[in-house]
């Protein structure tokens, strides 16, 4: 990968219409979802290409890993199969390229009401008075709950009967343990240690 203080013309780098290409393909391929369509990779690459307009780092680091993508992928990186994208993809998800892209992805594809159409997902129901009175366990876009019921037997058998509690420093063996926060009998004599 080159770095802008030994390339600076880098920092002069206008980025085209094919990396906003291959920039949608790098979303679709880290963000798969088949039945989107092709408008909220789209808007996103548009997001993270203004991203890049107003900041010569982010510019740079955009620029860079595109390079990086094409060297990697031998060529076009439109032009490899799901798998093969995604292999190049695991091989500089640890970039600031990736995380620049993956930030500003997360934040931006999943916020259109198309999306959540896609997704099934009803929008936000502030302005309709919440969920509450609007189907908030209406989860029909989950499977259907799997619901058991025991049928051993009555009584339940305690496995281990003989364990004592653990003991409590300063207690007899097997005594009452006190579990409550307020004052009494062991944080009065706690009290008269302190003194």
């Amino acid at each position: 990968m080159a770095f802008p203080a030994k390339y600076p013309q880098l920092n002069e780098t206008a980025l085209t219409e094919e990396a906003r290409s291959v920039l949608i393909r790098v979303i679709r391929v880290a963000f798969p979802h088949p039945n989107f369509p092709d408008g909220p990779y789209e808007r996103t690459a548009d997001t993270i290409l203004q991203a890049a307009a107003e900041s010569t780092w982010f510019r740079v680091a955009l620029t860079q890993g595109l390079l990086t993508l094409s060297h990697l992928a031998g060529g076009d990186f439109r032009e490899l199969d799901e798998e093969a994208a995604t292999k190049v993809l695991r091989r500089i998800e640890s970039t600031e390229f990736f995380g620049f892209i993956r930030r500003t992805t997360v934040l931006n594809l999943y916020d259109a009401p198309d999306v959540w159409e896609a997704l099934g997902y009803e929008g936000p129901s502030f302005d309709k008075g919440g969920y509450v009175n609007r189907g908030f366990d209406d989860l029909d876009w989950l499977p259907a709950a799997r619901i058991d019921t025991y049928d051993g037997p009555e009584r339940l058998v305690e496995i281990a009967e003989d364990v004592p509690l653990s003991r409590v420093r300063g207690a007899e063996p097997h005594a009452e343990r006190d579990t409550s926060n307020q004052p009494g009998e062991r944080a009065a004599a706690l009290a008269e240690v302190r003194k």
